[in-house]
């Protein structure tokens, strides 16, 4: 196995977790501001919003964005 797969398989679990927190963390802050929140409409407005930033940083990586990064 090639060492740059090693290092990011190996950080897996690590990453997840950090996208995990992203979410929740946000889920918090709706219900901090928002006294009686929507919890579904809440998260699915969230993870719209985070593939659409997951779908763009996508773009920018297949045009080269971080290469020598």
């Amino acid at each position: 196995m090639d060492p740059v797969e090693q290092d990011i398989l190996r950080r897996k679990d690590e990453i997840i977790s950090e996208v995990n927190a992203i979410f929740k963390v946000n889920m918090k802050i709706t219900d901090w501001d928002v006294p009686e929140a929507d919890d579904t409409l809440a998260g699915k407005m969230i993870l719209d919003i985070m593939q659409e930033a997951l779908d763009g940083l996508k773009v920018r990586f297949e045009e080269g964005e971080f290469k020598g990064y």
